[in-house]
């Protein structure tokens, strides 16, 4: 069983089916015995970028953790001291908590971003 955290892109490709999430990342997340988490950074991050015009996301975003039995990861006190701490290889603030969260609860980052590797962190391409 594997404990995977999906960055926010990688979340959204998988809502719309999107052919850019690879097949290999597609596998892992579908597997029934793996753990899939949501932070909550990101269905923040898919809110305001809806509210400023910058992405089409679909409504329900909270439906549709629960509707793939995702589970969603609330960000604690510990997960923000962790972000504050990192070093500056990465400055999207959202980004950061993922990373920190990663870390924190021992989770693969699902994403396509090839700064989160300079962390040390486990991650799964999704472009894979």
């Amino acid at each position: 069983m594997k404990r995977l955290l999906l960055d926010t892109h990688t979340f959204l490709w998988w809502l719309a089916d999107d052919p850019a999430l690879g097949s290999r990342a597609r596998k892992e997340i579908g597997k029934g015995d793996n753990l899939v988490f949501i932070s909550a950074v990101s269905v923040w991050e898919i809110a305001i970028k809806r509210a400023l015009g910058k992405l089409n996301a679909p409504d329900g975003i909270e439906e549709a953790v629960e509707d793939e039995r995702f589970i969603g990861l609330p960000v604690s006190l510990h997960h923000a001291t962790r972000a504050g701490a990192l070093p500056p290889h990465h400055r999207d603030p959202f980004d950061r908590m993922l990373i920190a969260q990663a870390q924190t609860e021992n989770l693969i980052l699902v994403t396509g971003d090839g700064m989160f590797e300079r962390y040390g962190i486990e991650v799964l391409s999704m472009s894979k």
